[in-house]
C-alpha cells in the first residue's frame, strides 16, 4: 500500500498552513506563538490489498512531553532525554474504499476554540476525539471535546523538533468496533489483529528556532 501527500514530504518540516500553532515573533501574547491556518494535510493512497474491507487514519506524535511541569516552564528548555508518550491529532475510521484520497483541508480549517462539534469528512467516516481535549481540560478558556484534526502545537520551548505520524492502515473490519467517543487507544486496540496492510508519512514540526535537527 502506497501514501502520499501534496502538502506533506515525508521525513521534511511540514508547512505551518497545516498546523495548530506557528511561531511568530510579532505576537505579543503566548511567547511569540499564534493559532495555525490548522489545514487538514491532502492524503492519497493506492495498492489497497484486495481483502481490505475499510481504511483507518491516525496521526501522532510520539514524542510529546509527558511531564506536565516541563511543558508549563517556559524558562527552562525541554531536554531531548525528557520522558515522551503518544499524542493523537486526528483519528479516522470506516473509511470506504472507494475512496483514495482526502484534499487539503476537507477534514479541517482553522482552529476552532473548543473543539469542532461536528468535523467535515467524507460521509460513512467518523473522527474521534484527539488529545487536545485532555490538554485543554484545565484551560477555562481553551477546554472542550477537539474532534477531528487539530494540526501541530509542540511546546515552544521543547529543545527537539517533534516527529508527526500519518498512519493508513487497511482493515478486514467492515466497520470499526468503537463507539462514536473514541480516541486514540481505542482505535489501536480495534484494529489490532486486523490490519492488512499499512503505510506512513512523516513530518517534522518545531515551534523553537534553536532545537536541534534529528
Amino acid at each position: 500500500m502506497k501514501l502520499t501527500s501534496h502538502s506533506l514530504i515525508d521525513g521534511k518540516t511540514m508547512p505551518q498552513r497545516c498546523a495548530f500553532a506557528v511561531a511568530d515573533a510579532d505576537a505579543d501574547a503566548d511567547n511569540g506563538v499564534r493559532w495555525g491556518p490548522n489545514r487538514s494535510p491532502h492524503l492519497a493512497w493506492s495498492r489497497v490489498p484486495q481483502s481490505a474491507r475499510s481504511l483507518v487514519i491516525i496521526c501522532l506524535d510520539p514524542d510529546f512531553p509527558s511531564r506536565v511541569t516541563d511543558i508549563n516552564r517556559e524558562d527552562s528548555p525541554i531536554p531531548p532525554d525528557a520522558p515522551r508518550t503518544t499524542f493523537y491529532h486526528w483519528l479516522m475510521v470506516d473509511i470506504p474504499l472507494a475512496l483514495d484520497r482526502l484534499d487539503e483541508g476537507d477534514c479541517a480549517d482553522g482552529v476552532v476554540i473548543g473543539g469542532k462539534e461536528d468535523p467535515p469528512g467524507p460521509a460513512g467516516t467518523r473522527q474521534g476525539i484527539n488529545a487536545f481535549t485532555e490538554f485543554f481540560a484545565r484551560n477555562s478558556e481553551m477546554a472542550g471535546t477537539y474532534r477531528g484534526y487539530d494540526g501541530p502545537c509542540p511546546p515552544r520551548h521543547d529543545s527537539i523538533p517533534h516527529r508527526y505520524r500519518f498512519c493508513l492502515y487497511a482493515t478486514d473490519l467492515d466497520h470499526c468496533p468503537v463507539d462514536d467517543d473514541f480516541t486514540g487507544p481505542d482505535v489501536v486496540e480495534a484494529i489490532q489483529g486486523h490490519v492488512v496492510a499499512d503505510a506512513v508519512l512523516t513530518g517534522i514540526y518545531s515551534l523553537n528556532p534553536q532545537a536541534g535537527a534529528r
